[in-house]
């Protein structure tokens, strides 16, 4: 089962490719989950397994997909080869489907405690019904408030006999994870996987073509979502151009600014096109479930009741939309940051891959340009519009400081 914050269900592509395969690319990472996943059975070294782990890694490494990949290693039904990929049991827990998972995928800014109470410390307590371990999985659980993470410490510390918790977070730092929660589960790092083997993701999963799947896993610094989001999505493509095409309008007057406005409008677009269906299939499912339709005796008092608990639901989509559209521009100045890069690496003469190999000759052509210190204080001001986004300064006014800043150290006047 797949519990959201705002109860999304996410179904993920599945194929019959083991455990063991799927983490052929990261070996350590396999070692660790197949040796847990054998004591877990009952063989090989007893200390391999334990019941509450923490998986880190830099963004886009695949905290979650390593998480889902132990949880089929555990529910897999197969005697003779842990984590099949092939029995029902690893179908269903690589899908997030299994009824003995929950998978827990924050889109709130904070994991309240609450939350935590209701959907993951009671259903942890719960014993598995059809496979041997029930499994926890909470990505983002650096977004733990503090109350939330002292509510999961009991059961961390005191977690039933058949039960596994796994929580996914950026890095052990006490800013991402609670270090009273570190000092109870097992650490295990999930490192970015290789190009080649994003490559081989994207074309066996996705259908995408060698030349297209190289370029995605270059492009979105072998972040494994944002690959796939770049191969099947024209929008993304689109969007990527945009933001990297900056670079070269910012050496023709008055139209770089023009297009930062196109380019957040697109931007937030996307943010809110992407999730349409789902908040409109949540507020569906609250007005149902709160009698929408109903007449008769009761019925006004029934749809005063609906309209206070409709509000909150807006305002809680609200809020994830604003987080949605500054994680997407925030993306959007991650690629034009790269073209500079990639200016900065020609420019060295470095033997080094570039970020946006199908925009070399924009790279070079700023390279030309642009001295080194000039190339620098371009990356600078990106990375202070990133800082003001966070802090919730307007899109627009955020931009375009960025860009005066870009002129200046480009010397154009």
């Amino acid at each position: 089962m797949v519990y959201h914050l705002s109860a999304r269900v996410v179904w993920l592509s599945v194929t019959t490719r083991s455990v063991s395969e799927r983490l052929a690319g990261t070996p350590a990472v396999r070692e660790t989950i197949m040796a847990a996943a054998t004591a877990a059975r009952g063989d090989g070294a007893a200390y391999a397994m334990t019941h509450a782990w923490l998986f880190t890694g830099p963004p886009g490494a695949g905290r979650s997909n390593a998480a889902l990949a132990f949880a089929a290693a555990l529910m897999c039904e197969n005697p003779d080869e842990i984590g099949c990929g092939r029995c029902k049991g690893c179908r269903d827990a690589l899908a997030g489907a299994h009824t003995d998972l929950v998978h827990v995928v924050p889109r709130e800014v904070v994991i309240s405690a609450d939350f935590v109470r209701d959907e993951i410390v009671a259903k942890a307590a719960r014993l598995p019904t059809v496979a041997p371990w029930r499994v926890i999985i909470i990505e983002n659980a650096d977004r733990l408030h503090p109350r939330a993470a002292d509510v999961l410490l009991k059961t961390v510390e005191e977690p039933p006999e058949r039960t596994v918790i796994i929580m996914c977070a950026p890095s052990t730092d006490p800013r991402d994870f609670s270090q009273t929660l570190r000092s109870r589960c097992r650490h295990l790092y999930v490192p970015s996987p290789s190009e080649d083997e994003i490559v081989r993701i994207l074309v066996d999963e996705e259908g995408a073509t060698e030349h297209d799947a190289r370029l995605a896993a270059t492009a979105s610094l072998r972040h494994v979502g944002r690959a796939r989001l770049l191969v099947r999505t024209p929008e993304v493509q689109k969007r990527r151009a945009m933001a990297i095409n900056l670079a070269e309008l910012v050496f023709h007057g008055a139209q770089a600014f023009q297009a930062v406005g196109a380019l957040i409008k697109a931007a937030e677009k996307e943010a809110v096109e992407a999730h349409k269906a789902d908040d409109e299939a949540e507020r569906a499912k609250l007005e149902n479930a709160l009698g929408k339709g109903a007449k008769g005796k009761g019925a006004a008092k029934v749809l005063r009741g609906m309209a206070s608990s409709v509000k909150q639901l807006e305002d809680d989509q609200k809020r994830r939309g604003t987080r949605r559209k500054r994680d997407m521009l925030d993306l959007v100045l991650v690629d034009l940051a790269g073209i500079y890069r990639d200016a900065m690496v020609v420019q060295s003469g470095a033997e080094i891959g570039l970020t946006h190999p199908d925009f070399e000759g924009l790279a070079r052509e700023i390279a030309s340009q642009v001295s080194a210190e000039g190339l620098v204080e371009c990356q600078e001001a990106i990375a202070q519009c990133r800082e003001r986004l966070g802090q919730n300064v307007t899109p627009a006014v955020a931009f375009n400081g960025m860009l005066g800043r870009i002129r200046l150290a480009c010397d154009v006047s």
